[in-house]
């Protein structure tokens, strides 16, 4: 544990809290999370995986709010998708896990850069891949293998993502896809803390806390979230994620 973890305790808790609340209306949870946690001084493997669970119970009580969506969706459908968000977020844990925190260190920026410009061509890109009859044939195992070991590995940017795959596999109905964001983003999300748990990736006492916050945030967000401007929220995320990859870039 960090020897400053006391002192540190009010910046997770609130970033926790925020981190919380921008997930139950728009995602990016992550930008905030794991740089307080690098910020405080937890080694950089450690602070995705410790921030990576805090936000999990977001997750999960996002998924079962779009229950009733995702009706129409068959079982095997269903199974296939868990099964590989279980396959994919295992394989991006494994990797974690097996990177050194120097090497990690230098990737972050790149990867909060990379996620921040996917969060704001969202919309964009959404657009494109439904119109996209060439995207659509993607390979389906692939593309939610590919996305699943990534948000493994680094959970930034990652519901952008499963939307835009969504997209390609011919799904239209928001509700839905942003249901199935939740299952597949608590799925893979649930087998990698399991694996950043037993190769002792995760600080408990600094997790737990943050849990009870992003919790906390979870239901203010969703409460108060629909009364702010959809764009002006995206572009308070781009800038955060921006301004997070730029903080990295010069430590």
């Amino acid at each position: 544990m960090p020897h400053d973890v006391i002192t540190s305790l009010p910046l997770l808790l609130a970033a926790a809290f925020f981190a919380g609340a921008l997930n139950a209306v728009a995602g990016g949870g992550s930008f905030l999370t794991f740089p307080a946690l690098v910020l405080s001084g937890v080694a950089p493997v450690a602070a995705n995986a410790t921030g990576t669970i805090a936000l999990l119970p977001g997750y999960l009580s996002s998924s079962w709010a779009y229950r009733d969506d995702m009706r129409q969706i068959t079982r095997d459908s269903l199974r296939r998708l868990v099964a590989l968000s279980l396959v994919g977020g295992a394989l991006g844990a494994a990797l974690l896990l097996i990177t050194p925190n120097d090497t990690f260190r230098r990737v972050v920026p790149w990867l909060l850069l990379a996620a921040a410009a996917l969060f704001a061509a969202g919309p964009w890109l959404l657009a494109h891949v439904k119109r996209d009859g060439e995207a659509r044939a993607i390979a389906h195992v692939l593309g939610v293998l590919a996305v699943s070991c990534y948000g493994g590995y680094f959970n930034g940017g990652l519901g952008i993502m499963l939307l835009a795959l969504f997209g390609m596999l011919g799904h239209t109905q928001l509700n839905r896809m942003n249901g199935l964001k939740n299952l597949l983003s608590s799925v893979l999300t649930a087998i990698a803390c399991s694996l950043y748990a037993w190769g002792g990736a995760i600080l408990w006492r600094e997790a737990l806390a943050m849990m009870l916050a992003a919790t906390l945030g979870g239901y203010v967000g969703g409460r108060a979230g629909r009364r702010i401007p959809a764009r002006l929220l995206r572009f308070a995320i781009v800038l955060v994620g921006l301004g997070m990859a730029l903080l990295f870039f010069l430590r």
